[in-house]
């Protein structure tokens, strides 16, 4: 229970060193330069970090014009969040691990109310299903924010997001994972 993986990202103080930093960014360019700047890119998954350390990478990478950065601190963390959001030009995008529009969790309406990400990113399977999941893109549409959707599970739980997607006005993507399922 004492490992980095149980303490929350803020508190781990790990930190970017500049040659880190450079390694980061000689990926992103890499794979921008293969991709060219037609194909959308976005980046998940950099560690216990804090906003600092994103906001540090997020502008090592700004020239890449990235879709987004998904999962940089806790989404709970709004106040981090906000900074972060405010202080890069890169997108800002978290959500799949919130439960629900509201409800006893909080669920993604005080995320979206407090205007701390650019991007909600739900999963269906684990936001609620499909009439949780459009009401969580119509909400925050009507804050303004657009809505990429996470998948990682099932062909049936893929052709849910798809017709939730369709139905959705701010939908952007539907991000997924299986390429090894028939």
């Amino acid at each position: 229970y004492m490992s980095y993986n149980n303490t929350e990202h803020p508190f781990t103080q790990i930190q970017i060193t500049d040659e880190g930093l450079e390694a980061m960014a000689q990926t992103v360019a890499q794979v921008r330069e293969f991709t060219g700047y037609e194909v959308p890119l976005c980046s998940d998954h950099y560690g216990y970090m804090d906003e600092n350390q994103f906001i540090r990478l997020g502008k090592a990478i700004e020239k890449y014009r990235m879709s987004w950065l998904e999962d940089t601190v806790p989404w709970f963390y709004f106040d981090r969040l906000r900074t972060l959001k405010e202080a890069i030009e890169t997108p800002v995008c978290t959500g799949e691990d919130i439960y629900m529009l509201g409800g006893m969790l909080g669920g993604f309406k005080p995320l979206i109310d407090a205007q701390c990400v650019d991007i909600i990113h739900p999963d269906l399977v684990s936001a609620g299903g499909i009439l949780e999941t459009k009401r969580i893109g119509d909400y925050a549409e009507e804050a303004g924010i657009p809505m990429a959707m996470h998948h990682n599970s099932t062909s049936v739980a893929f052709m849910a997001n798809v017709h939730c997607a369709a139905a959705t006005e701010n939908m952007l993507c539907l991000e997924h994972h299986n390429i090894d399922v028939d």
